[in-house]
């Protein structure tokens, strides 16, 4: 039985509606997802339906949060692993569709999907499907060392799945192993592209950079750097580390290269309301980046950015900002990285949230991970391609088993138009959090991500109050997270309905009641 929402019934107590609804829930059974029915659903019937039919009307809690089993469990695990950051011990054969499940059996309305990573829901039938499939068994099975040892079915796997949704105007791809791995791998390739274009000759090194590359000196090992933004997240390798500026914590102890960071906009909320201030504050941060490109010279060899900071705290600019800033690096001959690790695969209301800003010519070289499974980078420049081998190169170059995944990934995404689909509930929700905000002003502030899909975050009022919000939702069955100093974010799957969105509403309702 669903939560009786007071958005489509009259204005009834919410605390005791939904505390009622997840006591009657707290005695079902556990939950399986089942091959999808047929036929396909159209495209205002449920998709979560389709793939789950099994899938709960909301949460299941049979335990307060965190339960015994899974405090006894961590604790367990934790002698052998560092479980320090574990927000949820779960039980993955039991999660379904848009609910995880954990060691004591609850059942939470997932709006954190793995840190945005889950695209199609757990346990999705189609993806299960494909891990059956003899290719994956040969994937898993006889993992090949990609750049000595391609497979006859690597080619097609890269063509029917990742390039065919690779961005506009970049046809080639090079697959990592995680997001970091994909802009550690960008960062190597603008450099290698950098001191080809100042040499002159892609691959003829003299032997004094031959030996001082073993020294780690110059020019063998050149003084370049990629210029990054306040408040960015990009990875925690040693050169994604270091552009990456969203949290101390992230960096501490950690050497670093020294490269320059410029400010991104801060800008204020609702945007319609401040589109004189925001002009302003972009244009300013503009023209810093400028100064720092003139400053450093012919040292930076690329700008790398996110379409939104996410981890930094959900930070949005208009397409006027990074449309300028791409003159900037088209001006300067700076290569332009965009980092769509957390932002790509249609949780934006477009693919790629790059594509709605309408540039005129495309990035160099786009990053992604996450909601694709598979990691890479993607890019159009021949030359980008390093002129020999063995310098963008490791073991595995990627992963098969999850290049079949991001396959199935694509094909579900264009067979039932989740790109609208995820759009059109984004609208919904933004619009009920709209309601919330203006109801609880001292809660929730800067609410945003209007038109961006489900993509949306809002600031509490400061650090513990944002975290008494976030645990206060698991213990209403909804897990949710953070980012930035006190801000909360939204990343569903891409099967969040609105049947969905009116059950997280009315948890999160309750929640600020309380608060």
């Amino acid at each position: 039985m669903g939560i009786i929402s007071h958005r489509h019934a009259s204005r009834l107590p919410v605390r005791s509606l939904f505390v009622n609804a997840l006591k009657r829930s707290a005695s079902t059974t556990a939950f399986h997802s089942t091959a999808p029915v047929d036929p396909i659903p159209s495209a205002d019937a449920s998709l979560a339906a389709h793939y789950f039919p099994t899938e709960p009307d909301l949460p299941r809690l049979l335990t307060s949060f965190p339960g015994p089993r899974s405090v006894e469990k961590l604790r367990s695990l934790d002698k052998v692993y560092d479980t320090q950051a574990a927000y949820i011990l779960c039980d993955y054969q039991n999660s379904v569709g848009n609910y995880i499940c954990d060691a004591d059996q609850n059942l939470y309305l997932d709006v954190y999907a793995q840190i945005a990573s889950i695209a199609l829901g757990y346990n999705n039938p189609v993806l299960t499907t494909a891990a059956h499939s003899p290719e994956m068994i040969d994937a898993l099975v006889n993992r090949p060392a990609l750049g000595n040892f391609p497979s006859t079915l690597w080619e097609p796997i890269l063509r029917d799945g990742i390039l065919s949704a690779a961005p506009k105007g970049l046809d080639k791809v090079w697959t990592s192993m995680s997001g970091s791995d994909a802009n550690e791998c960008a960062y190597k390739a603008a450099f290698m592209y950098h001191r080809a274009k100042q040499r002159g000759d892609a691959s003829n090194f003299s032997d004094l950079e031959r030996q001082t590359a073993m020294e780690n000196t110059s020019p063998g090992s050149p003084d370049l750097a990629i210029l990054s933004f306040e408040k960015a997240f990009h990875g925690r390798l040693f050169g994604s580390l270091s552009t990456t500026r969203s949290s101390p914590i992230h960096k501490l102890d950690i050497p670093a290269f020294h490269w320059p960071k410029a400010p991104f906009p801060a800008l204020k909320y609702p945007l319609d309301q401040h589109e004189t201030e925001n002009r302003s504050e972009e244009d300013r941060c503009l023209t810093a980046i400028e100064t720092i490109l003139h400053e450093w010279k012919s040292r930076i060899s690329a700008v790398v950015v996110e379409p939104i900071q996410a981890e930094g705290g959900d930070n949005h600019a208009t397409p006027y900002f990074f449309q300028q800033l791409r003159k900037l690096t088209k001006q300067h001959s700076v290569l332009l990285i965009v980092d769509e690790v957390q932002t790509g695969v249609a949780a934006t209301g477009t693919f790629w949230a790059h594509e709605q800003w309408n540039l005129d010519t495309p990035p160099d070289m786009v990053t992604f991970s996450k909601k694709f499974q598979a990691a890479g980078y993607f890019y159009g420049n021949d030359e980008l391609r390093p002129s020999l081998p063995f310098r963008q190169f490791n073991t595995w170059c990627g992963d098969p088993s999850k290049a079949i995944i991001a396959r199935e990934i694509v094909k579900e995404v264009r067979a039932h138009n989740l790109v609208a689909r995820t759009s059109q509930v984004g609208r919904y929700l933004y619009q009920q959090l709209e309601e919330l905000q203006r109801t609880f002003p001292q809660l929730m502030q800067n609410l945003r991500g209007k038109d961006r899909g489900t993509f949306i975050a809002w600031d509490a009022t400061d650090l513990q109050t944002r975290n008494k919000i976030l645990k206060d939702m698991k213990g209403a069955g909804v897990n949710i997270g953070g980012c930035g100093a006190y801000s909360v974010r939204l990343r569903p799957a891409l099967v969040f309905e609105k049947k969905h969105a009116d059950v997280f509403l009315d948890a999160l309702e309750y929640v600020l009641k309380q608060s």
